[in-house]
C-alpha cells in the first residue's frame, strides 16, 4: 500500500514514484516558489501539471487537498514522524520544506524569524498587490475606464518596490543569506514583465531590484524550477 493511497488527488494525478514528494502546481509566481525551493534543497519530487482551469483546480480531487482551489500544493509521503502530509499555501510549504531540510531558513532563531517576516510580507503584500496590478494592466480589469482602481495598484506596487529597493541597499539577498524569502519575493518581481507593467511602476528608475532579480534568475535551481511543471502539457 502506498502512502498516497489515502489522498484522492493521486487518483487524478497518479504518481510515478509515490515515495517522493508530489508537487501539484503550474508555473505562476506562486507555483514556482515551491518547485524552485525543491530544486534548491535537492529534494526528490515529482511534478504534476495542474492548470488554472476549473476542471483541474475545482475538481473534487484537487479540492480534497486544497479546499481553496489554488496551486501549489504538495504531498510529502515522509512527513513528520514518517507519516504522509498534504499541504497547501506556498508560504506554508516553503517553511515546511526549509524546516524539513534545515536549509534556507537561517542559522539562528533570530535569522529564521527575520526571514519569515519577509516571507509574510510577500504573502500579505507583494503577491496580492502585484496580482491586482496585473489584473488591471493585462487582464479583464484593463477594460475598466475608471482609472482609480488601476492607479491604486500602480501606486502600491511602486511603494512595495521602494521597500525592496531599500532593503537591498548593500545586500545581495533580502534577509541576509539566500533564503526562502528570496524564493517567495523574486518570482513576483519577475511577474511585472509578464504583466507588461515595468514602465508604469518605474522599473528603470530602480538600481538594486533589477540586479537582485538577475542574480536570482541566474541560479541553476531557479532556471529549472521556474519552468516546472511545464506550462504546456
Amino acid at each position: 500500500m502506498s502512502a498516497l493511497d489515502t489522498f484522492p488527488i493521486a487518483q487524478k494525478w497518479p504518481a510515478t514514484n509515490p515515495a517522493v514528494i508530489q508537487l501539484y502546481s503550474f508555473p505562476t509566481p506562486n507555483g514556482v516558489k515551491v518547485s524552485i525551493a525543491l530544486e534548491e534543497l535537492g529534494l526528490a519530487y515529482e511534478a504534476h501539471r495542474v492548470t488554472l482551469a476549473d476542471a483541474d483546480v475545482k475538481s473534487p480531487e484537487f479540492l480534497s487537498l486544497n479546499p481553496n482551489n489554488k496551486i501549489p500544493a504538495i504531498i510529502d509521503p515522509d512527513g513528520p514522524d514518517g507519516a504522509p502530509i498534504g499541504l497547501f499555501e506556498s508560504g506554508a510549504i516553503l517553511i515546511y520544506l526549509a524546516e524539513k531540510t534545515g536549509k534556507l531558513l537561517g542559522a539562528t532563531p533570530a535569522e529564521k524569524h527575520r526571514i519569515i517576516q519577509w516571507l509574510m510580507w510577500q504573502m500579505g503584500g507583494l503577491g496580492p498587490m502585484f496580482g491586482q496590478l496585473g489584473f488591471f494592466v493585462k487582464f479583464a480589469g484593463s477594460e475598466i475606464e475608471d482609472p482609480r482602481p488601476r492607479d491604486r495598484y500602480v501606486n502600491e506596487a511602486r511603494r512595495l518596490l521602494a521597500v525592496v529597493e531599500g532593503q537591498l541597499d548593500g545586500n545581495d539577498w533580502i534577509a541576509g543569506d539566500y533564503s526562502i524569502a528570496d524564493i517567495a519575493i523574486a518570482p513576483w518581481l519577475g511577474a511585472l514583465d509578464f504583466y507588461g507593467a515595468k514602465d508604469i511602476v518605474g522599473w528603470d528608475d530602480l538600481k538594486n531590484v533589477p540586479a537582485y532579480l538577475d542574480r536570482f534568475v541566474a541560479r541553476d535551481a531557479v532556471q529549472k524550477g521556474r519552468v516546472t511543471p511545464p506550462r504546456d502539457g
